[in-house]
């Protein structure tokens, strides 16, 4: 798991009360009974982590959308 991966896996385990470990590309934030506010918080809370703007509109619902978009961000 890379860096990014981790911590973002890290950021929605404490916020969902989820094993990170069990938290992978394909995790769809609905599994993790995570909505659209709760989501807009936790990119709020990865731009500060990253240093980055993350545009949540290229975020199609799933950890890997999210990790490919902070990526691509921080190019």
């Amino acid at each position: 798991m890379d860096d990014i991966m981790n911590k973002v896996a890290l950021a929605l385990a404490s916020r969902t009360s989820s094993d990170p470990d069990g938290i992978i590309a394909e995790t769809r934030f609905s599994e993790l009974a995570l909505d659209s506010l709760d989501v807009a918080e936790l990119v709020m809370d990865l731009e500060d982590a990253f240093s980055v703007t993350i545009d949540i509109s290229q975020i199609d619902g799933t950890v890997g959308d999210l990790v490919r978009v902070i990526r691509e961000a921080a190019e």
